[in-house]
């Protein structure tokens, strides 16, 4: 009884392996990407100069982004000075974002090159690592001051109300209204 039991539990064993080798690597098939490390949508992304989470700290903490103020003009009852302001954040953000995602397409075509090469060596794999960490700490700079200068146009009433509307508060309870909680 115990042979055949240590037998069956070997055979379990044997084909849970088996199956988990022939399990493909979550890489699979981006060996064809034209930028190994960068899936279309990135490169797209980088190359546009959208936000793509940078400025999340941000934005989680009160510091509301340019677009997103705009794109609530009317709830958070801005004035014109305040939407032309949100709005003279957005040119030269954009511009440099833009800027800086092809410096970074550019600088990991670079890497991704030298590896298919088979030309990399440690000092210049270090460089190359290097200045892509630093374009992308630039970039994520650029969209963090970005939220850093929108918040200093608007009201704190208009923050509040931004958080609530995005999600992120609970809005704030309207004179005579009671809130239970639960």
């Amino acid at each position: 009884m115990i042979g055949r039991a240590v037998i069956l539990l070997a055979m379990l064993l044997a084909s849970i392996f088996a199956a988990a080798a022939q399990t493909p690597s979550p890489y699979a098939a981006q060996e064809q990407r034209a930028i190994k490390a960068l899936s279309n949508a990135e490169i797209r992304d980088l190359a546009e100069g959208r936000g793509m989470g940078l400025a999340k700290a941000a934005e989680l903490n009160s510091y509301p982004g340019p677009l997103h103020v705009l794109e609530l003009a009317g709830e958070l009852g801005l004035s014109d000075s305040q939407r032309a302001a949100s709005e003279s954040l957005i040119g030269p953000m954009h511009q440099r974002a833009i800027a800086l995602g092809r410096q970074i397409i550019a600088a990991e075509r670079d890497v991704d090159r030298t590896f298919a090469e088979g030309s990399i060596e440690r000092d210049s794999l270090r460089q190359q690592v290097g200045r892509i960490a630093a374009l992308q700490g630039e970039l994520r700079a650029v969209h963090l001051e970005t939220h850093l200068a929108q918040r200093a146009i608007l009201t704190s009433d208009q923050i509040a109300r931004y958080e609530a509307l995005r999600g992120y508060r609970a809005p704030a309870a309207q004179p005579g209204h009671r809130t239970h909680d639960r």
